[in-house]
């Protein structure tokens, strides 16, 4: 299918304020163009939309790039939506739709989603070489039809907030200040399946979380986590990584539920990620890693008791 007949089938009922781009973790800086846009559809009385894709733009462009994502296509559709956006429209992204020119792009969205203002960030490019700058926007815009705002910036202790910055965060285990860069805890979501049941014999049962392998993961270690089964929240402690002290090689996702029993199985949960406890290392007993454990435990419940779960 084309992009004309994917923008065709949409027809919105009104003109649109929109704003365009991949919005990776829906993170501050995307809250703060994202409440522009909503303020700006209220002004013209016109609908809120986003215009993202799937799959990001640099797998198209440079396969051989690893870019690990932070939020899947359905969580980004569902924090998008959280904000208040009125319509997110998923484009595949294809090397068809990278050859278009700015302006290409830009009448496609004039004429099928009813484009009037669009709003960006000061960087934001799109088209051919990312030759549509805001600058170039504006241009276009004067011909077609549509106003250009510009959102500035937002900044944390000085640092822009990209999804950059969050992955450099994640994968040093800094979690508070993933934090303070997304807005809200960082998230895995997955379905249990079953492992090799270690926990279980060292009294301590854990559910092991297969997750998405593009999956954006904090750094390998022990962290203070909250569960979410069935709508309830409980205190857990989380394993991001090899378990080492029993040979393992392959990085995994295991969570110990404290005050939970039962059958967690085919079951997807999610996990709010809010400290790293330690890094991951061997012990030399099992029992040496029980005692861990039960510290790490003491500990976690400390910060989770403390930090609430925002």
């Amino acid at each position: 299918m084309s992009l004309e007949e994917e923008l065709s089938g949409l027809s919105p009922d009104r003109d649109m304020v929109l704003a365009v781009g991949v919005f990776d973790g829906v993170h501050l800086g995307h809250k703060s163009l994202l409440s522009r846009l909503l303020e700006r559809a209220r002004e013209r009385d016109l609908l809120s939309g986003v215009v993202t894709f799937d799959p990001h733009p640099l797998k198209v462009l440079s396969p051989k790039t690893r870019l690990p994502f932070l939020a899947d296509l359905e969580q980004r559709k569902a924090l998008l939506k959280d904000e208040g956006v009125s319509v997110v429209i998923v484009l595949p992204f294809t090397r068809e739709l990278a050859r278009l020119s700015a302006a290409q792009f830009m009448g496609l969205l004039r004429n099928y989603l009813r484009l009037r203002e669009l709003v960006i960030g000061p960087d934001f490019t799109l088209g051919r070489d990312r030759e549509g700058n805001a600058s170039t926007l504006r241009t276009l815009g004067e011909d077609m039809g549509f106003a250009v705002t510009v959102v500035p910036p937002v900044k944390v202790n000085g640092d822009v907030v990209s999804s950059t910055a969050i992955r450099e965060a994640l994968a040093g285990g800094d979690l508070k200040r993933v934090r303070s860069l997304v807005g809200r805890p960082f998230s895995l979501h997955g379905r249990v399946v079953r492992g090799a049941s270690r926990g279980a014999k060292l009294d301590f049962p854990t559910a092991n979380l297969e997750v998405d392998p593009g999956q954006a993961l904090p750094a390998e270690g022990v962290y203070a986590t909250w569960v979410y089964v069935a709508g309830r929240a409980y205190e857990s402690m989380t394993n991001i990584g090899r378990r080492p002290t029993f040979g393992g090689r392959r990085s995994g996702v295991e969570v110990y539920i404290l005050g939970y029993q039962g059958n967690l199985y085919g079951q997807e949960l999610k996990i709010d990620i809010m400290e790293r406890l330690r890094g991951e290392r061997q012990f030399d007993t099992v029992e040496a890693l029980k005692s861990q454990i039960v510290e790490d435990i003491e500990q976690g419940r400390a910060i989770l008791s403390a930090g609430g779960r925002s």
